[in-house]
């Protein structure tokens, strides 16, 4: 069976040569290979191997090895970000511990009021120094000054104020400047300053104030000290332990007794342990008549 002229130009491409029946079919000069289409993605990166031979063609010569990629200059690694400065300390302008012992009243506030040891200063607006008759035998010790506390100069203003108030009231007790000293209470907070937004009291900001509150007592020397809320118990007691575990029983803080109560803040959004702070006041009165007597 005689080939196709299409058949004759295939096998002529492939190098083969074609037999026809009476003899041999001329070859056809060889036509042009079109360019075959690129592949839609490399499977590799690297050199294809070379395809064998066809039958009956020449190998084709060796192809020179291709040239070594120059390889790429090492870059130089980026310069370290200098590590960001830490900020500079505040310097401590609090009168070493030795110099308050020396202080009165009138001293010791004006020592509060310029106050630099730490950041608190940068944000308050006034420091809450105390409140009340400077003999009193009762001595009330809250946390931190909160937003009216800030802004009014005073402890235990606002809602939590007006509630300590009606508690003192119903035991004949009152934070005045004049009267009975054994009728009066003196109340002072473990931070002279506000913390921004009312957070938690740090614990160096509360090693900070702790000497002014430590001169307040030996200036009062009370006869009972009512620690109001957990970071009051803390600097009083140096103890983390809640106050439900400490509350009930008396404790003592340089030989003076300590009763332990929740805060008045805490007291108004949890009104149902109003009547464990009455108690905590009851055994706080009991002790004091105790003292006197």
């Amino acid at each position: 069976m005689p080939w196709t002229e299409r058949q004759q130009v295939l096998l002529q491409a492939m190098g083969l040569r074609v037999w026809g029946a009476p003899g041999d079919v001329a070859a056809a000069p060889r036509p042009a290979a079109e360019p075959a289409a690129e592949p839609a993605a490399a499977a590799s990166t690297g050199p294809a191997s070379p395809a064998p031979p066809l039958a009956g063609t020449a190998p084709a010569p060796p192809r020179p090895p291709a040239a070594p990629r120059a390889a790429a200059p090492a870059r130089e690694p980026a310069p370290a970000r200098p590590a960001a400065a830490a900020p500079a300390a505040v310097p401590v302008t609090t009168p070493p511990r030795s110099d308050l012992a020396t202080l009165g009243w009138p001293a010791l506030r004006e020592a509060v009021a310029g106050c630099r040891a730490c950041g608190l200063c940068d944000s308050r607006t006034q420091t809450v120094f105390g409140v009340g008759h400077e003999q009193a035998h009762w001595m009330i010790v809250g946390e931190a000054p909160g937003e009216n506390e800030d802004r009014e100069g005073e402890p235990f203003v606002g809602a939590a104020g007006q509630l300590l108030d009606r508690m003192l009231a119903a035991l004949r007790l009152s934070r005045a400047a004049e009267g009975a000293p054994e009728r009066s209470v003196y109340i002072a907070n473990t931070l002279k300053c506000r913390p921004p937004r009312n957070r938690n009291p740090g614990l160096q900001e509360m090693a900070q104030c702790e000497p002014f509150l430590v001169r307040q007592i030996e200036l009062l020397q009370p006869r009972l000290i009512l620690a109001m809320g957990r970071f009051a118990v803390q600097a009083l007691l140096r103890s983390d332990e809640p106050i439900g575990r400490l509350r009930g029983r008396v404790h003592h803080y340089q030989g003076v007794p300590l009763v332990v109560t929740y805060h008045p803040a805490y007291l108004l959004r949890s009104p149902l342990d109003k009547a464990k702070a009455w108690a905590d006041l009851c055994l706080a009165a009991d002790t004091v008549e105790g003292v006197a007597s």
